[in-house]
């Protein structure tokens, strides 16, 4: 048996809303359970296909009463989802549609990332939110590292971890609160002649922590013109004018105030502007993996993030600018890191 992850360029499927003028209501309601089946097709084509394709023949052998041989616990995928569905999925791993035994789908935009605006300074694209965040780390990480020379004095491990499921909880194999990024950390300070001794120290795993700092990287709010009197008078980060360092006083973010010297220098030195947001006293407020990760590592944490409109729409818009900004960033805090981390002391 083998898994893969395949794309399906060949099923374009559509998620229709109720005209406007059969539903008067004034806030966009639906059920999730009977509201939001995609449309992949319709009916009277998928019946002329079969028509004209006649070699659809049963992958399975059957008796002379039509009932199969080979017992299955549970229905064959075919029956439980549409055959023509295996079959797409089949053609493209180039297999039969009898070696499907299961499969996952997930439905997404497929309509391309593109730059507009004016003078082009905006990025329209699906998925931001955080595809944007963990292409600039990446990006950091790699410039950081450059040259041959790049970790000579270096005593830091840098490293970035991009989880899946944030936004339903993060409560999975593969999310942030699980053990991934404890369990790699505490591998990695064990490791013999880490921070210069021959043998691991037995608190090395401790140490880390305490010496490390998070950065907490997710998309942040951009002022929306249209409803500029939703945010704070003093706090409206704008795109194309730098990250922006998220603070919130219930711990919603975990940014304090050393954290925020510490990007400050970074930024400064990587010559980058900054922004800070703070949501108004009486607006709910959004949350990240940081103050989940700060709480388990008790690692020294900051969140960040690059503002954009339209959060968690299909189509969301950020600043050209600011992915250059947070690259440069990135980068700037991986290369004095160990430096810098080193003076900061809270009296």
């Amino acid at each position: 048996m083998s898994r893969e992850h395949k794309d399906l360029p060949t099923l374009e499927t559509c998620l229709p809303t109720l005209a406007v003028h059969l539903d008067r209501q004034e806030t966009f309601a639906f059920n999730k359970e009977s509201q939001l089946f995609p449309i992949a097709g319709l009916v009277a084509a998928e019946l002329n296909r079969q028509g004209k394709d006649d070699d659809t023949a049963k992958a399975e052998t059957t008796d002379e009463d039509g009932i199969s041989n080979i017992f299955s616990p549970l229905k064959a995928p075919d029956e439980r989802h549409h055959p023509h569905l295996i079959e797409l999925i089949a053609n493209e791993l180039k297999t039969a549609p009898s070696e499907i035994v299961d499969f996952e789908m997930v439905l997404y935009d497929t309509q391309k990332a593109c730059v507009g605006g004016l003078n082009e300074e905006l990025l329209f694209s699906p998925r931001l939110d955080n595809l944007e965040m963990s292409f600039c780390s990446t990006l950091g990480l790699i410039n950081s590292v450059n040259s041959s020379f790049s970790l000579d004095d270096e005593e830091s491990i840098r490293l970035i971890s991009l989880f899946d499921h944030e936004e339903i909880g993060s409560n999975t194999a593969q999310g942030a609160d699980s053990n991934f990024l404890p369990t790699i950390i505490r591998r990695l300070s064990v490791l013999s002649g880490f921070g210069g001794n021959a043998e691991p120290d037995p608190d090395a795993y401790e140490q880390s922590l305490s010496k490390s700092f998070l950065i907490s990287a997710d998309m942040a709010h951009s002022v929306n013109p249209n409803y500029a009197a939703k945010y704070e008078t003093d706090h409206k980060p704008e795109m194309n004018k730098g990250t922006v360092i998220k603070i919130n006083a219930n711990a919603r973010y975990a940014t304090n105030s050393p954290g925020i010297v510490l990007v400050q220098e970074c930024a400064r030195r990587a010559r980058v502007p900054l922004q800070l947001f703070v949501v108004r006293n009486d607006s709910s407020c959004g949350s990240t993996i940081g103050p989940m990760l700060s709480a388990a590592l008790g690692t020294r944490t900051l969140d960040m993030g690059n503002p954009q409109l339209s959060m968690h729409s299909i189509r969301e818009t950020g600043g050209i600018y600011d992915v250059d900004y947070a690259v440069k960033l990135f980068e700037s805090f991986f290369v004095h890191y160990t430096e810098l981390g080193g003076r900061l002391i809270v009296d």
